[in-house]
């Protein structure tokens, strides 16, 4: 029976599981930075950013190692959810993907560890019993999930797709989305622009007002799209930041979240450069927190895109 090519990283064996994924994420994010001038770099980049865009709502310590396992993946599920939820089965053979899942249960609310480990920690509350803790985040466990292209049965229903073309419908429920986002935004027209070549600015202003965002006009819908998420991406991420030394690195995160968006959307944005000499010298931990907040950023602007065009 033909398999799937999602094999490329394996986690099968349970003794080495945990160790073996934080590495293979530790790796990537080195591998990264290694070598910043190298096209090569990139590309993993833009990898990691398109497997963001179809899986925006998960972690990107997920989507790092979906990716690495099943580069190609499009919708991940488990096993049992394939079952029951879409009557499709994993095909004999497939190796899971493995990705890291919550574990929720009840918890101390001073260390904020489950009962087992409060128990073996040092921890000194007793106030009140185990069984009357509320239930919240106490880690994370590998779980198995499988691509689609691991599964055969019924088709999955068709989803409905928003502004492809001329992107006229996106773009006005973008606009809308200002008031959620708490921003100003005005499209300024080409005679009136005064910031010369910039598709778009971020104006931060004062703490106890709203950032500004001025946008070209342009005939382009699908690109004013993309520039207003970059910009929405700088107010959301960059407020009160003046640190020069920074401002590559803040111009290729707000890019990244504009690509996300933009593709999740239907928008093609493969012209986008992203120039990953910008994160240099940076540690691995530095290099995920940037990843975090791409991620974060992407999913609020995409959920409050899909909210407006709910109460439509």
């Amino acid at each position: 029976m033909t398999t799937s090519d999602c094999s490329q990283v394996s986690f099968e064996n349970s003794d080495t599981r945990r160790d073996e994924m934080h590495s293979a994420m530790e790796a990537w994010a080195e591998e990264l930075v290694e070598e910043v001038d190298d096209a090569v770099s990139s590309e993993q980049f833009q990898e990691w950013l398109n497997m963001q865009s179809r899986f925006h709502d998960y972690s990107y310590r997920n989507t790092l190692l979906i990716n690495r396992q099943c580069p190609h993946a499009i919708r991940v599920a488990g096993y049992r959810t394939w079952q029951t939820e879409f009557d499709r089965h994993v095909k004999e053979g497939e190796n899971a993907i493995w990705i890291w899942a919550p574990i929720i249960a009840k918890q101390c609310p001073e260390c904020e560890n489950s009962p087992s480990y409060h128990g073996r920690s040092d921890c000194e509350y007793d106030e009140t019993p185990p069984e009357e803790w509320s239930k919240g985040l106490v880690g994370f466990r590998p779980a198995p999930v499988f691509d689609i292209s691991q599964t055969k049965g019924e088709p999955l229903p068709e989803l409905e797709t928003e502004a492809t073309g001329d992107a006229d419908e996106l773009l006005s429920v973008l606009l809308e989305a200002a008031s959620i986002l708490d921003m100003n935004v005005e499209v300024v027209s080409q005679p009136e622009w005064t910031h010369g070549d910039a598709k778009g600015v971020c104006q931060y202003r004062s703490p106890a007002e709203r950032p500004l965002l001025e946008i070209r006009a342009r005939e382009n819908n699908a690109d004013l799209a993309v520039t207003l998420v970059h910009e929405y991406a700088h107010a959301l991420l960059h407020s009160g930041t003046d640190d020069k030394t920074e401002r590559s690195k803040r111009e290729l995160e707000a890019e990244a979240v504009g690509y996300i968006v933009g593709r999740y959307f239907g928008i093609d944005t493969s012209g986008s450069a992203f120039y990953l000499a910008a994160w240099e010298g940076d540690e691995p931990e530095v290099i995920f927190d940037r990843l975090e907040r791409i991620s974060s950023t992407a999913q609020e602007i995409i959920d409050v895109v899909n909210k407006v065009t709910d109460d439509e």
